[in-house]
Order: structure tokens, then sequence, then C-alpha cells
């Protein structure tokens, strides 16, 4: 950690702990994964008792932000106000962005240990969904590398382009859950590829060629050697039929998109 990114932690700590209200101030984002670069920001999850996370709700005052907290120009802090009930739900039911939230993370005061032990819960990759999600992230995979085709077919930029993204996305997903890594939202999932070693050597550059260039050719050379890793689980349906139970029809059971699970 940078020493101005401490003493930026050190400030928010401060306030936090001098504040009723308040209940735990917990370190999260780049600077807690060692992911920072020198002028990032840093990011606080800020747990408050219910009374006062009520009244902020009513608001719309979820957000903790501060701009004087270090003598470094552009290091600021940025938090999201929570209860502790939030982050029990987060243990038991949260998506993979909201669990990779808390991945490295670091309490840097509570008042309350089982603030603490709960937080412990929430970095998890849940282990009874895996090979469900093994079989849907390769039918999704399977489908936009069609679609990457369709596009050139129909001389479609749109569809290149979504189709492209779309297929980094899902054969991105379907390696981190090889992995039982969690999905640490759009931002940071080349970064994430990076970091795990089971993956097929230079995926990640594959990837990133992938959504630049948005051609048959480039999704060929990003799906084919994720096929010839192992023998993937695939749904004994196809993957058409897969494909269109969880990304057309998902509303159907009231699930949100696959991007958010």
């Amino acid at each position: 950690m940078h020493d101005h990114h401490r003493e930026a932690t050190d400030a928010v700590v401060a306030d936090v702990r001098d504040r009723e209200e308040f209940l735990a101030c917990v370190l999260s984002g780049s600077v807690a994964r060692g992911w920072e670069r020198p002028d990032s920001d840093v990011d606080f999850v800020i747990v408050a008792t219910e009374e006062e996370y009520d009244r902020r709700r009513a608001d719309w005052d979820l957000q903790y932000y501060r701009e004087d907290v270090s003598d470094r120009d552009g290091v600021y802090a940025d938090g999201k106000i929570v209860t502790h009930a939030f982050l029990e739900e987060v243990a038991e039911n949260g998506s993979e962005p909201a669990r990779s939230a808390f991945v490295d993370c670091s309490v840097e005061w509570t008042g309350d240990p089982a603030i603490a032990e709960t937080i412990a819960e929430i970095p998890v990759y849940p282990e009874d969904e895996r090979i469900d999600r093994i079989e849907t992230f390769y039918s999704q995979m399977q489908a936009y590398r069609w679609f990457v085709d369709e596009a050139a077919a129909r001389e479609n930029p749109y569809l290149r382009s979504y189709a492209a993204t779309q297929l980094a996305l899902f054969g991105g997903r379907l390696l981190l859950a090889n992995d039982r890594t969690l999905f640490p939202y759009h931002k940071w999932l080349t970064r994430e590829l990076r970091e795990i070693e089971a993956t097929p050597n230079g995926i990640a550059d594959r990837m990133e060629t992938l959504v630049e260039e948005q051609t048959p050719e480039a999704a060929e050379a990003f799906v084919e050697p994720i096929e010839e890793y192992r023998d993937w689980e695939t749904p004994e349906a196809g993957w058409p039929v897969r494909f269109m139970l969880d990304r057309e029809w998902q509303w159907r059971r009231g699930e949100p998109g696959l991007e958010e699970l």
C-alpha cells in the first residue's frame, strides 16, 4: 500500500470510529487487493446501525465520500454504507460480483466482532452451483461464438461489438468458474484471468484481441484453447436450448441477467 493510501485509510477510520452511528470500517477495492495505481481512490464499506441506514436510505444518502483524506492530488475516499444485515444477506445469497467485492478486504475497525465473522464468510465461491454455472457459461460462449460469425456475415457492427464482448465475458467466466474464482465484474475481469493459474496460456491476451478486432478469426483463437483445456461439463440438451433457457427466458424464473449472477 502506498503511504498516501495508508494516510487516507487512517483518516477514514478515525472519522468512522468517532461516530456512534457507525459500527465498522472495511477497506476494499483495488487498494485492499494490491491492484492499486498511485492515483487510485480508496474504497470502503462502512457498516452503519439499522437506524442510521434507514435514515440515510430515505434520503438516498448511502455514499461516504471525502476528498480531504490525503495530500496526494486526486486521491479520495469512496464508501458504500450498509448494515450488518446486508452483509449477512451477501454471505447467504450474494452474486459473484457482490461476494468478490470482499476478496482480500480488511476490517480496519469494528466495535462488533460478529461483523468481521460475517465478512469472512462472504468471498467464497458457491460450490453447490459451480457445475451448473460451468454449463451455463459454456453454452453462452458457444452461442456468442456463433453470433460473431453472424455479425460478420450480416455486416452488422452493433451485433459484432456486442457478440465479441459477450463471448469474452462468458469465456472468461467459464475459466473463473473452473478455478472457483469469483467474477469481479467487468473492470477487473482481464486482471483476474491473468492472476489465476488454471487457464490456457495467453488467454487474457487472446481475449483482448477478440474485443479489439471483433472478427470470427479472433473468436476462434479465443474459444479453441478454452475448449481444448479440459473436458467441460456440457448440458445434455445442448447449448442452444441452454442458451434459450438461461439468456432469453431467465425472466420467467425471476432471476437477474447472467452478468449479475
